[in-house]
């Protein structure tokens, strides 16, 4: 079986699209960075005062890229040069992923089905910078367990 959006070929073409999305849904702002510490993509919007932060983990899309793709002895490439591989497509693979997600998001407010809030409320951004996901696991008020742990 396939790792969804192991083929995705649009990386930046991925994220432009993001930008036309919320702008045709009223976004004020947008911006995308990658950071490479932390092994995350983040696009981060502004709607009608409401300022949000939406990451995603390219080293864990590698990480299951490579379990559905193990190495092996075989290959061409060694061990190394495999990961790095993982990598690269995992940085090509979170753009489609967001790009679909948020245009899934936007459809669904625009069409009734959510609200903005309904939506976005874990990436919606306090006055101290986290998000509201960020606050509610670090108050103790959800606790959210990594797989495979």
């Amino acid at each position: 079986m396939s790792l969804p959006y192991e083929n995705a070929t649009s990386g930046a073409n991925a994220l432009d699209e993001i930008g036309k999305v919320l702008t045709r849904f009223g976004c004020a702002r947008f911006g995308t960075m990658t950071d490479n510490e932390a092994g995350e993509l983040l696009v981060q919007f502004s709607h009608r005062g409401k300022d949000v932060s939406v990451k995603a983990s390219y080293r864990g899309y590698a990480a299951a890229w490579l379990k559905a793709h193990p190495h092996s002895n075989r290959m061409k490439a060694n061990k190394t040069q495999h990961e790095a591989t993982a990598l690269a497509q995992a940085k090509i693979s979170v753009c489609s992923i967001l790009r679909d997600w948020i245009k899934g998001q936007v459809t669904a407010i625009e069409v009734g089905i959510l609200t903005f809030e309904g939506a976005f409320l874990g990436q919606i951004l306090l006055g101290d910078g986290k998000t509201v996901l960020d606050h509610v696991t670090g108050s103790g008020l959800l606790r959210i367990e990594s797989e495979g742990k």
